[in-house]
């Protein structure tokens, strides 16, 4: 029988074992509960006073013995109930809980959350500026792209630009260094430099990611939730865009 119903009902293991136990022998005793269930014997009796206090096991004396006995798998439904009274009384007391909680949220909003990418995660990092920009009312997003980095970075998301194209959402370019190609609702500029770069700067709404070569040249990302680091970005590169042909 599978017992992942009764786990969810917040058997362990070891009780499931026991309570079906019970129920296929009908009354035992604890050395015969603990041989059956292949548990030891001190483990298996204080199971079947877990089992007692959740009202779906009982016993009654036999000579000098205790024999336990299942009572009627009908009990498990007030364990249900019994759940749910529980639930309803934790949800009624967040409704009071909640405003305190989001109090201490908004008084860390200004802190700055950072979260990072392995070399197989950097398809998560485009797909989380694709999810927010569809969502925002501009609709639009600005990036650095660096020519050393650029054949790494959508080589787990190759439609990428046929999926933000299809979603609706633009893009300005600041091309450091050669190449790059226009592919639709989205405008290029570019930055001639002498040195090598490899890390691409995404900004977007709220967000800013920074996607690098490692020591092992994989790239690797961080984005930094803050809308204040976004603010700062974002006023840097529209200023740099003025100034390029």
């Amino acid at each position: 029988m599978d017992i992942n119903l009764l786990k969810k009902l917040g058997f362990s293991d070891k009780e499931a074992k026991i309570y079906l136990g019970l129920l296929r022998l009908g009354p035992s005793s604890v050395r015969k509960l603990a041989e059956i269930s292949k548990i030891n014997r001190g483990t298996a009796y204080d199971i079947l006073k877990s089992l007692q206090d959740k009202g779906i096991v009982s016993y009654y004396n036999k000579a000098t013995k205790q024999q336990f006995v299942a009572e009627n798998p009908e009990k498990l439904h007030d364990l249900v109930k019994k759940q749910q009274d529980e639930l309803d009384s934790v949800d009624s007391k967040l409704d009071k809980l909640v405003p305190e909680l989001q109090a201490l949220h908004h008084k860390g909003g200004d802190r700055p959350v950072a979260r990072y990418y392995a070399k197989d995660e950097i398809n998560k990092v485009l797909e989380d500026v694709l999810t927010t920009c569809e969502g925002s009312e501009e609709k639009l997003y600005r990036i650095y792209s660096a020519e050393g980095l650029r054949e790494y970075l959508y080589e787990n998301f190759p439609t990428f630009s046929d999926v933000r194209i299809a979603k609706g959402v633009g893009v300005k370019v600041i091309a450091i260094g050669e190449g790059g190609e226009l592919r639709g609702l989205d405008e290029r500029k570019w930055l001639k430099t002498e040195e090598d770069t490899n890390t691409y700067i995404i900004i977007y709404p709220g967000k800013t990611a920074y996607i690098s070569l490692n020591a092992k040249s994989e790239p690797i990302g961080v984005v930094i939730e803050n809308d204040g680091v976004c603010k700062t970005q974002k006023l840097i590169f529209d200023n740099l865009w003025k100034s390029l042909n």
